[in-house]
């Protein structure tokens, strides 16, 4: 069975997925850096500094959340950024920080199903994703999604949870996740699900190589991992062809 939310729910995975955003945003962030220890802060920097080599001038935040990401994106000089999210509970957050920062000219928020973008064909030169590609419902469908709207030569960068394997981190990253993470999350965020589902998650989802090889079967080249804080969290680069392609 997948990874969902609510179990006892009869929803899909997404219709679970934005009712529990919508249910935890108000605490997201405080919760979010508080169990990091702001690591994610530099993980989504050092992100952001292998893109910028790219020099993008419009670039697709798929799964925003509340934000983070994009923001950080406004550090690539003349970049606009939009981006989408199922939970608007997330993205009136989000907005709120982007207003607070002066950054609205710079960055546009909207509702929007990772899985069915309505952007045209060839739309942004770059795309990113943090910490929302194991939540697809649909993980080829919200992939070859972002690989059609890129343009040609477009780059794709992903910044996602994964599994260290050596000892002695994966035994304590396993008792973090799975014991202290669930019971900080349901105290703070008070929803008893959303931080049980995200070791959950992280554990279905199918990182490194075989996260590369799905990349690969969408069509997108070149494809690397780069592991983060002993294998903590992943950063995956990819590219799209710089010719047009007739599956589109």
């Amino acid at each position: 069975m997948a990874a969902v939310p609510y179990k006892k729910s009869r929803q899909s995975k997404k219709g679970q997925v934005e009712e529990m955003f919508n249910n935890i945003s108000p605490r997201y962030d405080l919760l979010n850096h508080l169990l990091s220890a702001n690591v994610d802060k530099i993980w989504r920097r050092k992100t952001i500094n292998r893109l910028k080599r790219f020099n993008p001038e419009t670039i697709l935040d798929v799964a925003t959340g509340t934000g983070d990401f994009a923001i950080a994106a406004t550090k690539i000089s003349g970049a606009k950024i939009v981006g989408i999210d199922i939970s608007e509970g997330m993205l009136e957050v989000g907005r709120a920080k982007i207003s607070k920062r002066g950054l609205t000219e710079k960055i546009d928020l909207q509702k929007a199903d990772s899985e069915n973008l309505h952007f045209e064909n060839y739309s942004f030169d770059a795309a990113i994703v943090g910490f929302g590609v194991r939540n697809f419902e649909n993980l080829t469908q919200g992939l070859s999604e972002i690989y059609r709207v890129l343009k040609p030569g477009g780059v794709f960068f992903v910044l996602e949870f994964s599994k260290p394997k050596k000892w002695p981190v994966k035994q304590l990253y396993k008792f973090y996740f799975s014991k202290i993470l669930p019971a900080v999350g349901r105290m703070v965020s008070k929803d008893a699900n959303a931080y049980t589902y995200l070791p959950e998650s992280v554990n279905e989802f199918p990182d490194g190589d075989k996260f590369l090889s799905i990349l690969a079967e969408v069509g997108f080249l070149e494809n690397k991992s780069y592991p983060q804080t002993f294998g903590i969290a992943t950063v995956y680069e990819a590219h799209k062809t710089n010719k047009k392609s007739v599956k589109q």
